[in-house]
């Protein structure tokens, strides 16, 4: 078998889409004769937290472990809820910053490059040489955000020499929120000279989206390859519930959640009885402050349920009950390319998912591929209110309709399998 050195810092119990990439990799890695060894750190700060995850580690899963100096728990001290909740990516809009936060924002962007995990780097090379000198890897994956751990893989791949494959679960530079973190034009320079060098030096490149892969492309020459996010089991029995539920499950970002949506289901509400004796809108995570007001504002209240951050489990038991699915994207250039980790698990769960976001949005095209529901922009507030009362006829008259496209490349063991195909030929 080959082995496979990876280094991550999200991994149980930590919570939210970036852990379960590399869980589920780690799970089947073995069906395909690679042996993965894992690297993190052992006293991490993460955000969020997901205890049920752990139970879903594969036995026999050698993991090294080395401690981590983490700012965001320094800044604790100042404001508990501000560190929480940037470190967790949900930064207000600019005029509704306090001055604690804008604070942090500009030490986070300018003091911590790449990012805030950046005192990791230099312990773990050290320790990784160690093991590396010691013992036989053929090749070495480092996965951000957070990008410092590129800087691992950067440090190593000139130190012994491994084969080092650099994943990207999101761009680096090109992010929605990098604009956000009152960067000096010295320190956009500086991350931009690391992107460089980590892209232009890494063996193999992976993305998580062909926009993505796109924009790499015209910043290097190495080798990438698309790799995307997956499920790993089809809802066989759909959940009833005598409610129309619209539901969104994920973080909900302020710049995330459309207007246009909220006002259409205000105008249904107030147009049609029916259908306001039978709503339900429920959203399951992290929920951004300007959101809630949002809904609020538009006498929606009392249609609202907010399920705060909810265990892996629980998320697919409300994707199940759900009647609509909710898909949501910032309406900006940079997010063209994110596709959330969810998107997966919606077209597993078999259920109707309505996509708001860019234009030319990838994940957007993705519904209407695999014919799972639609995509909108944010300008089409009639088309989302037809949608959305079509669904509701449809529930009203013969229950949800199945969604039954052919899915199946996106299981999880297919997506490993080409992970093990990089790296049998690198």
């Amino acid at each position: 078998m080959k082995k496979a050195l990876i280094v991550t810092y999200y991994w149980p119990p930590a919570g939210g889409p970036g852990v379960q990439r590399w869980l589920k990799f780690v799970t089947y890695l073995r069906d395909f004769d690679i042996e993965p060894v894992l690297y993190i750190p052992e006293n991490p700060g993460y955000p969020l937290l997901d205890k049920s995850l752990v139970a879903e580690i594969p036995t026999g899963i050698r993991i090294l472990k080395q401690p981590i100096f983490e700012p965001y728990q320094v800044a604790e001290i100042f404001s508990r809820g501000d560190s929480k909740t940037i470190s967790s990516g949900i930064i207000a809009k600019e005029q509704e910053q306090s001055a604690i936060q804008k604070l942090m924002l500009f030490v986070r962007g300018n003091f911590f490059i790449p990012d805030a995990r950046k005192f990791w780097i230099k312990p773990s090379v050290r320790y990784l040489k160690s093991v590396l000198e010691k013992e036989k890897f053929d090749v070495l994956i480092t996965t951000g955000p957070p990008h410092s751990l590129h800087l691992i893989g950067l440090a190593l791949q000139k130190s012994v020499g491994i084969k080092w494959i650099a994943d990207f679960r999101d761009p680096w530079t090109e992010i929605g929120y990098h604009k956000k973190l009152k960067l000096t034009q010295s320190s956009r320079q500086k991350h931009l000279n690391l992107e460089s060098e980590v892209l232009n030096k890494a063996d193999h490149i992976i993305t998580t989206s062909h926009t993505t892969k796109a924009e790499f492309e015209s910043k290097t020459t190495r080798p990438i390859r698309v790799i995307t996010n997956g499920f790993d089991k089809l809802q066989e029995e759909p959940s009833r519930s005598e409610y129309f539920e619209i539901s969104h499950i994920g973080s909900l970002l302020s710049g995330r959640s459309p207007e246009i949506l909220w006002k259409a289901i205000a105008e249904i509400v107030e147009d049609y009885s029916v259908f306001r004796n039978k709503l339900k809108i429920r959203l399951a995570g992290k929920i951004s402050s300007e959101v809630k007001q949002s809904i609020i504002e538009l006498g929606l209240q009392k249609y609202l349920q907010i399920e705060g951050y909810v265990s892996h489990k629980v998320a697919l038991e409300l994707q199940n009950r759900a009647s609509i699915l909710l898909l949501l994207e910032i309406d900006s250039v940079e997010t063209r390319g994110i596709i959330p980790g969810k998107i997966f698990e919606y077209f597993a769960a078999k259920k109707p998912i309505l996509a708001i976001g860019p234009e030319n949005w990838e994940a957007g095209k993705m519904v209407l591929d695999t014919q799972s529901g639609t995509y909108l922009l944010f300008s089409d507030k009639e088309k989302v209110k037809s949608w959305i009362m079509d669904q509701f006829y449809q529930k009203e008259a013969q229950g949800i309709k199945q969604i039954n496209s052919d899915i199946s490349k996106y299981h999880r063991r297919e997506i490993t399998g080409e992970l093990a195909d990089l790296i049998k030929k690198i």
